[in-house]
């Protein structure tokens, strides 16, 4: 039996931004068809020149991520991987640190599994640039790649 506590329709762009990006996961109301325990899913819009602040260490997640428009590059030790035409993904497992940088304006999708609670870091101090995106959804202001190394 359906009803309107079991299908939600929305729209990605909007409901990304009202919830940090994430459009389901674990921290989502129980009871809303958009909670889960296994799996994340999260709309990401990326200004050009937005990098990740510091590096994902320790991943307890696998990831696939999508590219939707844009050009988005991702560092992993020893490898830089660039998303740059629609519909480049790249996939990657439990244990593996990873960092990003948007080249362009850029839409990603995020998928991630299982959905695991505690990654969400706390918002920056007033004033302070900060994206942990992947972990928070925050958007960073001014905030620039630090260095192309990896």
């Amino acid at each position: 039996m359906n009803d309107d506590r079991t299908i939600y329709t929305g729209k990605a762009t909007p409901d990304a931004a009202a919830d940090r990006g994430w459009l389901l996961g674990h921290f989502k109301e129980p009871g809303d068809p958009r909670h889960s325990e296994d799996v994340e899913i999260k709309w990401g819009v990326h200004p050009k020149g937005e990098a990740r602040e510091r590096w994902v260490t320790g991943e307890r997640r696998t990831a696939l991520q999508v590219l939707i428009s844009g050009r988005f590059r991702l560092e992993f030790p020893g490898r830089t991987v660039v998303l740059a035409e629609q519909g480049d993904y790249v996939v990657w497992g439990r244990g593996v640190d990873h960092s990003w940088y948007a080249e362009e304006d850029t839409v990603v999708l995020t998928v991630r599994w299982p959905s695991v609670p505690g990654y969400r870091a706390e918002g920056p101090a007033e004033g302070q640039a900060c994206d942990d995106a992947h972990e928070s959804g925050q958007r960073s202001r001014n905030a620039a790649i630090v260095s192309t190394e990896v």
